[in-house]
């Protein structure tokens, strides 16, 4: 059950300051639309898509030395870039679990934005890996053991499209679990791209299809990437999250009876998954208790806002400029 706490304080500048705060099951407005509350992330899925990538990579990477494969060994680098791109997922996820300290009031819960970020410009720096293989490859082809290839891929193929699987369920309510399951489809279109390749070279040595092939999965992948590194860059900078409409925000509050004003209104992230608002309202109304609760309840029922921090104001202050 989730607790809302509230109440008008005198703060040092002597002006009315109401707090309020809802924590438990608050439900938070974020990423990819509605959020309800926190997501388990669940440490196993990380611990388990860290074993089965990372053993993965180095049977890849030997198996394409052993063909004389490029492909191989760029999709062993490419798996290897996201296999640290769920290292730091998980301990993200771990660090947002952790109680805030005297000095980080807020905990943890940036580390998630900022290994966002990471996994996306990992992802970016995979794909010009791969670019520059398959540009080096159309000027120089070269023949591989296809069916080495084609097995080898095949079964990364299967293990990164199970990992996908395990965080596909919470892609849309956690930035950093959506950056893990982009990371595993991305492996696991690339192993099929793979697989296709050294079918299609088994039965006609066109060894340029590789390279070609390559490139336009690069563009596929560039292409998913490009909306998990924008709305990392903005929960980075404090914008307000994907899907929570500020200016409608605003109009709820001046909709509520006596509310004559709305300033200093603030909406970002607190991680992946809370958001957080602050605003000054100033009214008319001599309950200024029951407007503050429901200023409340319209943040967290209208806009699923669960961590609100309003100060209420009788009128203009001489310390505040736009009050």
């Amino acid at each position: 059950m989730a607790h809302d706490h509230a109440h008008p304080h005198d703060d040092h500048h002597g002006h009315d300051h109401g707090h309020s705060h809802d924590h438990g099951h608050g439900h938070s407005h974020g990423i990819g639309g509605h959020h309800h509350g926190p997501v388990n992330t669940g440490d196993w899925r990380y611990a388990v898509g860290l074993l089965v990538n990372l053993a993965f990579v180095a049977v890849e990477f030997g198996a394409g030395v052993l063909s004389q494969s490029t492909a191989l060994m760029a999709d062993a680098g490419h798996n290897l870039s996201d296999v640290l791109g769920l290292a730091m997922a998980g301990g993200a996820a771990w660090l947002a679990r952790r109680a805030s300290a005297s000095h980080r009031t807020y905990g943890f819960g940036k580390a998630t934005v900022l290994a966002a970020l990471f996994n996306a410009l990992l992802l970016i720096f995979a794909c010009g890996a791969i670019a520059i293989e398959a540009v080096r490859r159309l000027n120089d082809p070269a023949p591989v053991g296809s069916t080495t290839v084609m097995v080898v891929a095949g079964i990364g193929f299967f293990i990164n499209l199970g990992t996908a699987l395990l965080f596909m369920k919470d892609q849309h309510k956690d930035l950093n679990v959506r950056g893990a399951y982009l990371h595993m489809m991305a492996d696991a279109a690339v192993s099929l791209g793979v697989v296709v390749v050294g079918a299609i070279m088994l039965m006609t040595n066109w060894s340029i299809l590789d390279p070609l092939v390559s490139i336009a999965i690069v563009v596929l992948i560039l292409i998913g990437t490009w909306g998990l590194l924008k709305d990392s860059v903005n929960l980075a900078l404090d914008a307000a999250p994907r899907g929570v409409d500020v200016a409608a925000i605003r109009a709820g509050f001046l909709a509520l009876p006596g509310v004559t004003a709305v300033h200093d209104l603030h909406v970002w992230g607190l991680s992946t998954t809370e958001t957080a608002l602050t605003a000054h309202l100033v009214h008319d109304r001599p309950d200024a208790d029951a407007l503050l609760c429901e200023a409340q309840a319209l943040a967290r029922t209208r806009f699923a806002i669960g961590h609100t921090t309003l100060q209420l104001e009788a009128g203009a202050l001489p310390d505040c400029p736009d009050c």
